[in-house]
C-alpha cells in the first residue's frame, strides 16, 4: 500500500500517469538497489511517500541521501516511493530483504499499485549469478534485458537498435538434449516471478540485470545504471565525443551513506 508523505496515514496513492516505475530487485550483490540509490541522488529526486508492506524486513534508519547536517537527520524506511515529474519518472527504493514466502503476496500487491496510479511501464533492475551462467551465456556482455509481450510491441525496435542481448532460455534439464527451454535467473529474488506476472498481467515491464558475484558491487552498479541510460537518457553527458560508449561513472552522484557500505575501519587499538 502506498502512503503520501503528506497524509497522515492515508492510502491514496497520486497520479502518476504516464510515468516510467524504475525499482530494484534484491538479488545478488544489491546490485539494482545500488543503481537505484545512483539515479535517487543524482537527479535530486524528492520523497513522496512509502509502500507499505509486511512482505520486507522492517527497517529505519537516517537519511541515505543527506546533504547537510539539517536534512541527515531525516528517517528512512524500507521501501519508499520518490518522484521526478519533469522527466516523468517513479522510483521504488527497497532497502530490506525479502521475509521467507512473501515474494507473490509483494509482487501482488505492487502490480496492483502500479495499475491504479496509472504508470506506463515499470523498470526492474537486477543481478544473477555469474558463475550459474551456461555457455551461451558466457559470450560477450554481462548485461542482459527481457521485455513484456506489451513492452516489445512498443520499445522492440529500439533495443534492437542498442545492439542489446536478451537474457537467454537455458534447457530445463541441463546435459540432456531437446529438452524445454526455460527462463532461469539464479540469484535474481523476485525478477521471475514479478517479469512472468506482469507478462500475464499485460502490464509494460522491462527486465535490466547483470551478472555478477558478490563482494565490492559499486562498479556493477556503475555499469548497470549506464545501460540503463543508454534507452532512457536520464542524465546526458557533459563531453563532447563521437564515441557513443562514453562512460558516464564521473557524472553520477554517489550519496553520503556509500561512505558506510562496508562499515567502519578497524580500530587502531587492536594493533
Amino acid at each position: 500500500m502506498f502512503i503520501p508523505c503528506d497524509r497522515g496515514g492515508g492510502s491514496a496513492a497520486p497520479d502518476f500517469k504516464g510515468f516510467t516505475l524504475l525499482m530494484p530487485a534484491v538479488s545478488v550483490g544489491n546490485v539494482g538497489q545500488l543503481a537505484i540509490d545512483l539515479v535517487i541522488s543524482t537527479l535530486d529526486m524528492t520523497k513522496v511517500g512509502y509502500f507499505y508492506t509486511d512482505c520486507l524486513v522492517p527497517m529505519v534508519g537516517n537519511n541515505p541521501y543527506a546533504t547537510a547536517e539539517e536534512n541527515s537527520t531525516e528517517l528512512s524506511i524500507n521501501a519508499e516511493v520518490y518522484s521526478l515529474p519533469s522527466k516523468k519518472l517513479v522510483v521504488l527504493q527497497i532497502r530490506s530483504p525479502f521475509i521467507k514466502n512473501k515474494y507473490r503476496p509483494f509482487c501482488e500487491t505492487l502490480l496492483s499499485w502500479v495499475k491504479s496510479s496509472k504508470c506506463a511501464r515499470v523498470v526492474l533492475l537486477s543481478s544473477s549469478h555469474a558463475y550459474q551462467r551456461d555457455d551461451e551465456q558466457l559470450l560477450g556482455t554481462p548485461l542482459r534485458y527481457l521485455l513484456t509481450p506489451d513492452l516489445e510491441k512498443a520499445v522492440g525496435g529500439c533495443m534492437q537498435e542498442l545492439k542489446w542481448k536478451e537474457m537467454e532460455k537455458v534447457a530445463a534439464y541441463p546435459g540432456i538434449s531437446n529438452t524445454d527451454k526455460i527462463l532461469h535467473i539464479p540469484g535474481g529474488g523476485i525478477t521471475k516471478l514479478l517479469f512472468t506476472e506482469s507478462c500475464s498481467k499485460g502490464i509494460q515491464m522491462a527486465v535490466l540485470l547483470k551478472f555478477c558475484s558478490e563482494g565490492d558491487n559499486i562498479p556493477d552498479a556503475f555499469v548497470l545504471i549506464n545501460y540503463l541510460n543508454e534507452w532512457l537518457q536520464l542524465i546526458k553527458s557533459e563531453v563532447s565525443t563521437s564515441n557513443s560508449s562514453t562512460d558516464l561513472s564521473s557524472q553520477w552522484k554517489i550519496p553520503s551513506s556509500w561512505r558506510l557500505l562496508f562499515g567502519n575501519g578497524l580500530p587502531p587499538a587492536l594493533f
